[in-house]
């Protein structure tokens, strides 16, 4: 098989995978965090034996619809005030203001960030928002959700989704690590929906979306331990098995009989 074709397949950096015995603390990303979760293989042949995933391209309009959100909320945020869609929904809320608010919602540059000490892991993500129960006197995390969907937008049926259990995942790790960064979080986060609608006669250079606020009461009791068991598999000597609810798992384990 072509060298340089195997050697494109592998990261270069040294701080892009984990060296194992290092008393360096080593970054785990949100994202790479529910990779874990969906397959041990895949997670240990990236962070461990340099294996690069297959890139994709980017997802422009939800993260044009993400830009926008955050425009608008920041706007209430500067002016203290709360925004329409917490008053539609009665919530005693406004957008948390925060010096580093900007850098917690770079996940590549920055993000929210803590040092596990029971495994010297970095676990870190970007958020979208934070809103202030004025209530509680908690934060809120809130994520950004942009999709296209003939069903309404329904609390229970969203939720159930299979396909939207990792956003609760991805919700839990987020409450956790801001916790852990010494916040007084809620248990209670929302997922704010935009749903494009298809109703409309014609295009008119406009998509027309409908906004709902889903709230989801978090669990992050399943966090550090999922945590412990993934610095083990770090140092782990052996690649896990491959996983038959993995679709690359499944792709690769199927070119060998090619």
């Amino acid at each position: 098989m072509d060298k340089e074709l195997i050697k494109k397949g592998f990261r270069t950096r040294k701080n892009s995978f984990y060296q194992k015995g290092s008393n360096e603390p080593f970054t785990i990303s949100r994202s790479k965090f529910s990779n874990f979760i969906d397959c041990k293989r895949c997670f240990y042949l990236d962070r461990v034996k340099g294996l690069k995933e297959p890139s994709m391209p980017g997802w422009a309009l939800n993260t044009a619809v993400d830009e926008l959100l955050k425009k608008e909320f920041d706007y209430h945020r500067k002016k203290k005030s709360a925004h329409p869609i917490m008053k539609e929904y009665k919530l005693n809320f406004i957008p948390f203001d925060h010096k580093d608010i900007d850098k917690w919602r770079q996940s590549l540059s920055s993000g929210i960030s803590y040092l596990d000490k029971d495994t010297n892991l970095i676990i870190k993500g970007g958020i979208d928002d934070v809103w202030f129960d004025l209530d509680s006197k908690k934060l809120v995390v809130v994520d950004y959700k942009a999709q296209s969907n003939s069903n309404p937008v329904e609390p229970v049926s969203y939720l159930e989704n299979q396909y939207h259990q990792g956003y609760k995942r991805q919700m839990d790790i987020y409450v956790h690590i801001l916790r852990n960064m010494k916040f007084d979080v809620s248990d209670r986060s929302y997922f704010l929906v935009c749903n494009g609608e298809k109703t409309p006669e014609k295009f008119d250079k406009k998509i027309e979306f409908t906004t709902t606020l889903i709230p989801y009461d978090t669990d992050t009791s399943w966090v550090s331990s999922k945590i412990v068991e993934m610095k083990k598999t770090l140092e782990s000597s052996k690649i896990p098995e491959y996983n038959i609810n993995c679709e690359s798992c499944i792709y690769l384990a199927s070119s060998k009989t090619i």
